[in-house]
């Protein structure tokens, strides 16, 4: 893994990471969305990032693989669990990041965790995943107490070779981010730092069944997604969050 590349805006933190992971078999589907409804969804301090002119919102499902604490062994049945998340793109300080308004998964402990220490909307979900070749059959159903029901339900698979994304293109700006924001119930703002390769990406197609991710928000996602992005693997680390 690159710890300074080229491919990164700026230098990894001088503080050492906290949590190794890898994200499989991953999908980006992206849409188009009305920026004054984002930005009425985004707290105070954050900038909303846009594309020439375009505001976007990405739903994400992958399976995390090899999540463990910094030199020490995975936890079993900790490890490894489905996600999904619903995320736009701001900026801080200069930095562009990702805001995420909701991160579904599969295991109760690891949404707790990320809740309390990192002030990330987990929520509990019931996945049903399942492979056919390269093809991934993918659902999430969102189950938390007391939250707002959710449904994704999709097939995918890569039509292409890997690639990396063109600096500057719309490829690059929806996939290379280097850190996340997430805020506390006091409206503080935070930051947490990650580091990768860039992104294996490849070509992707998708049948689209059920996908109710943004109707909580009132974040219209019909349609066809405007873009596709596969990845098979990426290993990730991760830093604690700090204020910004």
């Amino acid at each position: 893994m690159s710890h300074l590349g080229n491919h990164r805006p700026w230098p990894v933190p001088d503080r050492p990471w906290v949590m190794r992971m890898r994200w499989c078999d991953l999908l980006f589907a992206h849409w188009p969305v009305d920026a004054a409804v984002l930005r009425r969804l985004i707290p105070g301090g954050l900038e909303l990032d846009l594309f020439d002119g375009r505001a976007y919102v990405g739903a994400v499902p992958f399976t995390m693989e090899g999540v463990s604490p910094r030199l020490l062994p995975a936890v079993p049945g900790l490890h490894r669990f489905p996600e999904l998340n619903l995320r736009t793109y701001v900026t801080a300080g200069g930095k562009p990041g990702v805001w995420f308004f909701s991160l579904d998964a599969g295991q109760r402990l690891a949404v707790r965790v990320a809740r309390r220490f990192f002030h990330l909307p987990y929520f509990d979900a019931k996945f049903q995943i399942a492979y056919r070749g390269d093809a991934v059959e993918y659902s999430a159903v969102r189950t938390h107490p007391g939250a707002l029901k959710a449904t994704f339900a999709a097939n995918y698979r890569p039509t292409g070779p890997v690639y990396h994304s063109a600096p500057g293109s719309l490829d690059s700006w929806l996939t290379e981010r280097y850190c996340l924001y997430a805020a506390d119930g006091a409206g503080h703002l935070y930051r947490g730092e990650i580091d990768h390769d860039r992104w294996p990406l490849q070509p992707a197609a998708n049948e689209v069944q059920i996908n109710t991710l943004g109707d909580w928000l009132g974040i219209e996602m019909k349609g066809p997604p405007a873009t596709l992005h596969f990845a098979k693997s990426l290993e990730v680390r991760a830093w604690l969050i700090e204020r910004v």
